[in-house]
This record gives structure tokens, C-alpha cells and sequence, in this order.
């Protein structure tokens, strides 16, 4: 992962010991790069998972598969960002955590995170709305921009946390006005979409992802020079190289590296 050495490390500038997110956002290639309890010292990072996302494309993770966060979700699409309050519109639903989720998901999310099977507790993935007749008028007007997106696109549920805690990028114009958000109450809010529900018993498979062919053209090379590496994979949404390509949409890529090298193939 092509992470800068001063990428923020959520929590900052005092990141504690949480969930430690970082977001990497590769604007020229649109590569969304997500991690999970992420470390950075001496040059190198590391992280308890990582998720790369093709954002060319509507991608969904493998059923059962996690990533940054618990529900198999990307982090990047659901904060409330403070460009969008100044806008007046926020138009995407909004990430959410719940104290207790069930061990099942619904789609979008992938993955669960409990061991809880009551039919009270939501699965990962739910996605709630507020309800139309909630009164916002006597909100503050950066308040009632997220009430309005709360009606209109809702919460999704993406990990266990805080009560309703609705996610945010940092701003330093962010104010104690959103405070006021604290009055609402589950009870506020109606499910828009819970279905289907899949669990340990129900959850679909699918086929494995299969890499038929790896080649490397001149095979050998001295420091300096190039080698084209051409593969072939099935049932895969797009192929990594490590360590010197990283994500790719393509099927070859030309390598020159510097260094004695054993490249492999893996897959996301």
C-alpha cells in the first residue's frame, strides 16, 4: 500500500489505543486504501487488517470477508465531512455504530462481528432512516444538513461502538452545536432495509479465486532492468503484486526493480 509516512491515524494528533483507522485516498489511479489499528515508525506500517478498494467500480467484499471495519464496509464513503455541511447536502448514507449487532449481515456488509443470535440486536449492514415526521425546524442549520440526509439516505450500521454514534471527518470548524444531535434516540429511526439476513447457517459461498498463470518476461534480470509479469486469475475483482505493482486492473505490468526481488502473486 502506497502509504505517505504522514498519513493521519485517526484520533490524531493523539491517537489512542481504539480502532486507529487510516484512510488513503489515491485520487490519480482511484484506489481507496483502509486500515485497521494501523501503526506507523521507522519508515514502515503496519495494521491489524487492511482493505483495498477499487472505487472504478460498485465492489462488494467476498461474503465472510471483513476489512477496516467489522461489517466488511469501506470507512471512506460514510463520515460526515465538513465540505458537505458548507455545501448544504450530504447525499450518501451515513456510517453508524450500535453497542450490539447479531452474528449475521445484509448487504451491502459481509462480515459480523458477535456471537449474539437475539432477533433485537441488527445485523452489520442494516440501514435505518429517520423518520419523515421528526421535526428538524428547531435545530441549529449545520445540524439540520445531516437531519435532512438522515431522512432522505440514513445510517448504515458498519461496526460495534458508541450508541448511534454517527461517524465524522475531522474539521477544526466542527462546533458544540452537533451536540444537539445527542437528543435523538434509536426510537427515532425506522429500518429501510434489512434483507436478506444471512447468518452462519444461510450464508452464501462462492468459488474460491483461482491465479492460473504468473510469468515474468525477461525472467531473470540484473538490477536496473525490466521484466514484464503477465498473470492470469479467475473469480478475482482485481489482482495484487507484491511487492512492487500493488492493486492493478490490468493483466501485465512492467517492473524495474532496484533490489533482488521475489515477487508473488496475491488476491483481494
Amino acid at each position: 500500500m502506497p502509504l505517505p509516512p504522514n498519513a493521519l491515524i485517526e484520533g490524531y494528533p493523539n491517537p489512542d489505543d481504539g480502532d486507529r483507522h487510516v484512510l488513503v485516498l489515491d485520487r490519480n489511479g482511484c484506489w481507496l486504501y483502509e486500515l485497521y489499528r494501523g501503526f506507523r515508525g521507522h519508515g514502515t506500517w503496519r495494521a491489524d487488517s487492511t482493505a483495498i478498494w477499487d472505487m472504478t467500480i460498485n465492489e462488494q467484499r467476498p461474503y465472510t470477508w471483513t476489512s477496516a471495519d467489522a461489517a466488511g464496509l469501506p470507512i471512506f464513503p460514510g463520515p460526515v465531512r465538513y465540505d458537505e455541511i458548507l455545501a448544504g447536502a450530504i447525499n450518501h448514507a451515513i456510517r453508524v455504530t450500535v453497542p450490539v449487532t447479531r452474528q449475521a449481515f445484509t448487504p451491502p456488509a459481509s462480515h459480523w462481528a458477535s456471537l449474539e443470535t437475539s432477533q433485537n440486536a441488527p445485523p452489520m449492514g442494516t440501514q435505518m432512516r429517520l423518520k419523515a415526521s421528526f421535526d428538524i425546524s428547531g435545530f441549529p442549520p449545520d445540524d439540520q444538513v445531516i437531519l435532512t440526509a438522515l431522512k432522505q439516505y440514513g445510517l448504515i450500521v458498519a461496526d460495534n461502538g458508541g450508541a448511534m454514534f454517527i461517524s465524522g471527518a475531522p474539521h477544526e470548524r466542527w462546533n458544540n452545536d452537533l451536540d444537539q444531535l445527542k437528543t435523538l434516540a434509536a426510537l427515532d429511526f425506522e429500518v429501510a432495509l434489512m434483507e436478506p439476513v444471512y447468518t452462519p447457517d444461510n450464508v452464501p459461498t462462492g468459488p474460491s479465486p483461482v491465479v492460473s498463470s504468473f510469468t515474468a518476461d525477461p525472467p531473470t534480470i540484473t538490477a536496473g532492468e525490466s521484466s514484464t509479469l503477465s498473470w492470469r486469475a479467475a473469480n478475482a475483482i482485481y489482482s495484487i503484486v507484491s511487492p512492487e505493482v500493488g492493486p492493478s486492473r490490468e493483466t501485465s505490468a512492467v517492473v524495474q526493480p532496484t533490489v533482488t526481488n521475489h515477487l508473488q502473486a496475491l488476491r483481494d
